[in-house]
Formats: C-alpha cells, sequence, structure tokens
C-alpha cells in the first residue's frame, strides 16, 4: 500500500518525478477509485490533483479541455452554464467508495466510466478528441487534437482511455460535449420478472422513439413489489410529451406506464448512473458484468445474487453480494458462461488481491498488449498489478 503523495504542479515537474523513480509508483486523480480493481503496491503515490483548471472552452464547437485533475463538478457547472454536458453521464461513483473528495476528469477517462446514456450516445472513449500524458520514461506525448475533424496520428486516446493509469499518466484530456435536453421524462413499467423486464426495454430501444436510457431496477425497490422497467425520453417538452403518449401506447401490451416528469425523472437517472437502486451494503462486493441484454436475467440467476440493477437495456448487469472468492467464483462463472466480460468494482483489498478481477485476455491479445505495455512504460513503474497480477 502505498504511503508519500506527490501532486506535481506542472506538467514538467510530473515528468522529472517520473524520469527519476526508480520504484512503482501509484497513479490517481483524488484516490476515490482506490478500491476498484486490484490493489497496487508501491511505495509512493503520484496524484495528478494539482493540475487542475479549464484550459479551452469553445460552446459553439462543442469541444472543452480541462487539466487532468479538475474536479469533474467544476466541469459540470461550466457547461451548465452554456446549456451543455457531458455527453456519457459519467458517474462519480463516489456513495460507493465512500470518497470524500470529488472525482476528476482523468479518473473518469483512466477508467472509461460511462452511465446510462451509453446505450444512446456512445462510450467516455468515443467522446475523447485528445489528450497530453506522460509516459514511464518521462516524456510528454500527446494525442489527437481540439477540433472535432482532426484524424491524424495514432490514436492513443482511446488506448489511454481505460487503460486505469498503466501506460501514461494523463495531464489534460479534451472532450467532445453536447447540449443538454430541455426537458426529460420516463415511462416506468412494473414487471413480473427480469426477463419481461428486458423485453419491455428492448420494445422501448427498438422503437422510433429516441430512447436515452433503458434500465431495469431490482426487486422491492421503486414502484410495487416485483422490477420495475424505467425508459427515457429527453427533448424539447412538446417532443417529449409526443413520443412518451405514442410509447406509452405501444407498450400497453406489456403492462401500464406511469410517466416521471422532471426533476423526478433526472433524480432517478442521476441515483441509476450512482447505483442507488442496487443498495449494496457497505461490506459488500459489487461486480459488472457487460453481456448481450437478453443474457442478462440468466447471469442474474446463475450467480445467484440477491441484488442486482441492469442498466443499458439488460447489457449491463451490477451485482453486489458477499465479498468471498466462493461468490466471485460464482460471478465469473455466470458472465463468461454467458459470453460476457465481468469486472470486479469493490471488494475489500485482500480479495482484489486474490482473485482475478477482470477476464484473462487470450494469449495473442496478452502478447500485443505487452508489447504495447513495454513501449509506454517500459520500466514497469505506472500502476504495476492494476488490472493483473504481474502486469
Amino acid at each position: 500500500m502505498s504511503t508519500a503523495v506527490e501532486a506535481p504542479a506542472t506538467e514538467a515537474d510530473l515528468a522529472a518525478l517520473i524520469a527519476g523513480s526508480t520504484a512503482p509508483l501509484a497513479i490517481e486523480g483524488n484516490g476515490t477509485k482506490r478500491a476498484m480493481l486490484r490493489p497496487v503496491q508501491a511505495a509512493q503515490t503520484l496524484s495528478t490533483r494539482a493540475l487542475t483548471g479549464i484550459t479551452l472552452y469553445r460552446p459553439e464547437e462543442l469541444i472543452i479541455s480541462a487539466r487532468a485533475g479538475t474536479p469533474l463538478p467544476e466541469i459540470a457547472a461550466a457547461l451548465a452554464e452554456r446549456g451543455q454536458m457531458l455527453v456519457a453521464e459519467s458517474p462519480s461513483l463516489g456513495a460507493l467508495y465512500g470518497a470524500t473528495l470529488p472525482p476528476t476528469l482523468g479518473g473518469l477517462v483512466g477508467a472509461n466510466l460511462s452511465g446510462p446514456r451509453r446505450i444512446s450516445a456512445g462510450a467516455m472513449r468515443d467522446h475523447v478528441m485528445g489528450i497530453r500524458a506522460v509516459n514511464g520514461a518521462g516524456e510528454v506525448f500527446r494525442s489527437g487534437g481540439r477540433v472535432l475533424k482532426n484524424v491524424t496520428g495514432l490514436d492513443l486516446c482511446k488506448l489511454l482511455t481505460g487503460a486505469h493509469g498503466t501506460l501514461g499518466v494523463i495531464t489534460e484530456v479534451t472532450l467532445k460535449v453536447l447540449p443538454r435536453p430541455p426537458a426529460s421524462a420516463t415511462l416506468a413499467l412494473r414487471v413480473a420478472t427480469l426477463e419481461a423486464g428486458v423485453a419491455v426495454l428492448s420494445a422501448g430501444l427498438g422503437s422510433p422513439y429516441g430512447v436515452s436510457g433503458a434500465a431495469l431496477l431490482p426487486r422491492g425497490l421503486a414502484a410495487g413489489e416485483g422490477p420495475v422497467a424505467v425508459l427515457r425520453i429527453e427533448d424539447f417538452p412538446a417532443s417529449v410529451d409526443y413520443r412518451c403518449g405514442k410509447l406509452a401506447a405501444e407498450l400497453a401490451p406489456l403492462g401500464e406506464a406511469l410517466r416521471l416528469d422532471q426533476p423526478a425523472s433526472e433524480a432517478l437517472w442521476q441515483d441509476i448512473a450512482e447505483l442507488a437502486p442496487l443498495g449494496a451494503a457497505p461490506e459488500h462486493a459489487v461486480w459488472r458484468v457487460s453481456v448481450a441484454p437478453s443474457r442478462g436475467p440468466g447471469v442474474v440467476a446463475a450467480a445467484g445474487m440477491p441484488k442486482a440493477l441492469l442498466d443499458w437495456g439488460g447489457g449491463l448487469v451490477w451485482l453486489a453480494g458477499p465479498a468471498t472468492t466462493a461468490t466471485h467464483a460464482a460471478v465469473v462463472a455466470a458472465a463468461l458462461q454467458a459470453g460476457g466480460a465481468f469486472t470486479l468494482m469493490r471488494a475489500p483489498q485482500p480479495l482484489r488481491a486474490a482473485v482475478a478481477v477482470l477476464p484473462e485476455e487470450p494469449a495473442a491479445l496478452a502478447a500485443i498488449g505487452a508489447r504495447v505495455k513495454a513501449v509506454m512504460d517500459p520500466r514497469g513503474l505506472l500502476n504495476p498489478g492494476r488490472m493483473r497480477a504481474g502486469a
């Protein structure tokens, strides 16, 4: 476990610190996600929390750039003043990890976190236009740019997004943003089973009414005794009214739709993004399983989890249960049997150190990853063991 923390005030100082390091470094922003994936064993922590500030904002071009340590609330506030938003609706997961500080932009991009709108607007990595970073040799590099049509050079933006600080320390990010929808409403339908709920979500997503969120709340929460399927529509008020009415009529054979207007709709989807309906107890481990939506209910049943939240039309399954190796093995088996992928998102450190927190990579893919790691971090200094043991 790392103890000493260095927080350089400039990119140049950060690069010099890495260049002069002889021992592994734990890379973080405000440290809000230390309990995600495997624990990093390092005597020193390198934080980007002092690299703050919005460096460029062009609302008319839908582009914003900020240093990696900039708190997300600061970016969200700047965008809100111009009626804009981050596209992927990324969660902070502060409640999940018991964080007291806000997440940073670099941490968000490094973890490639995407919220409910990912089903309609794409993942966080799809909206990263440019990155500045420092590799494991202490060299500053950049990829992408500050315009939407920049296609020059290697796309290192996608390589670093989701790499959890193992390939480079992000110092600045340029993101595409979008106008915030002026109105939002949600249709909620009680369903008898998870399978019936996924059928409702599939019908909504397959309709022509532009559903931007499709989730299945677990049993015993929200309306009624059973699971509740929720579908979000966003646009101008008149359009939302029309589309909600048409969608509710089409879904009538599957159940009666209750409409939630603003601000109830916005509050609900904020809770879904932050996993509040999952109801995970502090001592529980939390897993994320990505799978074909039709197989989501089967994953819940096979894993034997008492608590589950399904997002992205049923294709993103959140599970909470006892933090034991046996429970983890059951989740892993359920995910792999369904042809999906798993991530151990939260667990006590001993469990995270003892088990695989991500699926094993095929040999060919692992070999490519090893070569990339050797180029980007030749001395193996950056977050060693964060994603996989010995890597």
